[in-house]
């Protein structure tokens, strides 16, 4: 969120994500609350996910809602404790 800029179509687009993402009760609370960033139609997830699998559903539901090739997915997952 500190990158987000004040555009409205880039506030829609990542709280379009971000309820995708928090409406996936797969999902662990660490990826509902990854950084959901979006620039000028361009989407940046960051952040850290329990697993491969979530950091690929959170990349897919973003690419669903972006479009193809608008997502750059920098989450990391994070070693079980």
């Amino acid at each position: 969120a500190d990158q987000q800029k004040e555009n409205s179509n880039d506030r829609e687009l990542a709280r379009q994500i971000r309820r995708a993402v928090v409406k996936d009760k797969s999902l662990s609370t660490d990826a509902h609350n990854v950084k959901i960033i979006a620039q000028n139609g361009s989407v940046t997830l960051k952040g850290a996910v329990k697993s491969e699998q979530e950091k690929q559903a959170i990349e897919s539901k973003a690419t669903e809602i972006a479009g193809a090739g608008k997502v750059t997915n920098e989450l990391q997952v994070a070693p079980s404790k």
